[in-house]
């Protein structure tokens, strides 16, 4: 994950305001406990105007919502007050407000993820080289429920995170995070009570040891770590990102623009990958995650779904008949 260059954003939770347009009048009705409806005569009651009641106008917001049914999610149709994207002088580039490390030279970064069930954390060096990394899974937390479960995924995160990240610093050879020249962590998308854990522990260890903190999108990252070298193999293709001003030389496995198919929970999408901050979603997913959908199916079904319900209907699948059941090829009529 790139910290000269990620979305930097905060994880805010939104509140809501009530307010109380009761009538105070003291005056009596006929619908008053209080009268009786032989204190107004029945002809002032039948010539009493009747009061119209206020029909909630959704037709807007139905239309609205109605133009992006059946179609992929996450796209910029120009629905969106605010977009990601990035600026700088040349539009290009994105800038962290706490600062940066001196990238010169090679520099580390302590990386937190608690946007869902699992709790991790990595040291990598910005060559793309992994130092350190830890993870706790919460396999066997949610596995009674057969999903994810917010609120025991969040307890998870709090009591799990500063041994992850000890972990993941211990296998660098590190003591603290006062060793490391700056932290990233993921501020969305993902499960809001979750991303809260990672972004506060991230930004409290930024201030104790006075670090640059940067917050990483989530599906960026995944795009990103295609880009990290992929080891010592002569056999993997390679190129070198030459040295700026700015910036040190460093290998990346692939070079701008690519093809990504990203495959994420409900963020399914085919994108047309062209620099940092960069993409244009060419398509993607217009229904659930396909693991919600395996979970689904998996319950459905009556089978176990501790370790995912996708591995639970592979396993099933592999022992029937493929040719059973003719099932029909989605959206084969459709050009889009």
């Amino acid at each position: 994950r790139r910290v000269d260059r990620v979305e930097s954003s905060s994880v805010l939770s939104a509140a809501s305001t009530l307010t109380d347009n009761s009538d105070s009048s003291s005056s009596s009705s006929p619908l008053d406990p209080s009268s009786s409806a032989d204190d107004t005569p029945s002809e002032e009651l039948s010539n009493k105007p009747k009061r119209k009641k206020k029909r909630r106008n959704g037709s807007k917001s139905k239309e609205k919502r109605r133009q992006f049914i059946g179609m992929a999610k996450a796209v910029d149709r120009g629905q969106w007050a605010n977009v990601y994207k990035p600026g700088g002088e040349n539009g290009t580039v994105f800038t962290a407000l706490s600062g940066l490390p001196n990238r010169t030279k090679p520099f580390t970064v302590l990386g937190i993820e608690s946007s869902c069930d699992d709790t991790g954390a990595a040291i990598v060096r910005s060559d793309g080289v992994i130092l350190g990394e830890s993870l706790a899974s919460q396999n066997e937390i949610h596995e009674e429920w057969g999903g994810i479960v917010p609120g025991l995924a969040k307890n998870a995160h709090e009591e799990k995170i500063d041994e992850v990240i000890a972990d993941a610093l211990s296998k660098a050879g590190m003591k603290t995070a006062d060793e490391v020249d700056a932290i990233g962590v993921t501020v969305g998308p993902g499960l809001e009570i979750c991303l809260r854990v990672g972004c506060i522990r991230a930004r409290d260890l930024a201030m104790e040891y006075n670090k640059p903190f940067v917050g990483v999108h989530h599906l960026e990252a995944h795009i990103l770590m295609a880009r990290l070298p992929v080891g010592d193999d002569p056999s993997n293709e390679e190129f070198i990102v030459p040295a700026t001003d700015k910036t040190h030389e460093s290998n990346r496995a692939v070079a701008f623009p690519f093809l990504a198919l990203l495959v994420s929970g409900g963020h399914c999408q085919l994108l047309k990958c062209i620099g940092i901050g960069q993409y244009s979603i060419i398509g993607g997913t217009i229904d659930d995650s396909l693991g919600e959908a395996f979970d689904k199916t998996a319950r459905l079904l009556g089978l176990p779904v501790g370790g995912g319900g996708g591995p639970a209907v592979e396993a099933m699948a592999r022992e029937g008949n493929p040719k059973a059941v003719q099932l029909p090829v989605p959206l084969q009529k459709r050009r889009d």
